[in-house]
């Protein structure tokens, strides 16, 4: 799933423990306080996909808010 210019893996870690992962889709690395990030896993062990993947774009929001990670539909800085 592709959500403001990234994209969203959900996966299960365990019986009903849900996890997301989330990588630019320009494939850049996200850098948070000068670290460089190929991709990062979010979150906790939540209990349905759904949930993780809820949770992937509260962050992905709070990126762009705190941040400025702007992505425009192609993948591009805006």
């Amino acid at each position: 799933m592709i959500y403001g210019g990234f994209e969203i893996k959900s996966f299960e870690m365990g019986k009903g423990q849900w996890h997301a992962r989330i990588q630019r889709t320009d494939q850049k690395p996200v850098v948070i306080d000068g670290i460089s990030f190929p991709m990062l896993d979010i979150g906790f062990a939540w209990s349905d996909r759904d949930a993780a993947i809820a949770d992937a774009k509260t962050l992905i929001d709070q990126f762009q808010q705190r941040y400025g990670v702007r992505m425009s539909a192609a993948g591009a800085s805006a």
